[in-house]
């Protein structure tokens, strides 16, 4: 199992793949007019995994990390990627 950063069109989706190659998207970030949101995916209502206003793309992808929204599927000693993938197309 891994997880990684994978580009997309305004910013990057936080990635986890399985043994099988299937990927699941469990937070991101977006670049906007007004500045930068992310987000860390939940099973219920936590409004306080969202967030607008960042300043930099690190500061937006530490903010997704910090949940390890990858916990929700089990693997609680996974590492993320440092180097982002690549958008597919």
């Amino acid at each position: 199992m891994s997880i990684y950063w994978r580009n997309v069109k305004r910013g990057q989706n936080l990635m986890m793949d399985d043994t099988a190659g299937l990927e699941e998207v469990i937070g991101g970030y977006r670049e906007n007019k007004s500045g930068i949101s992310a987000y860390a995916r939940t099973m219920g209502y936590e409004p306080e995994r969202s967030q607008k206003g960042f300043d930099t793309v690190e500061d937006a992808r530490a903010f997704v990390e910090s949940f390890a929204p990858w916990d929700l599927f089990g693997p609680r000693d996974a590492t993320v990627e440092p180097d982002a993938r690549p958008m597919v197309e």
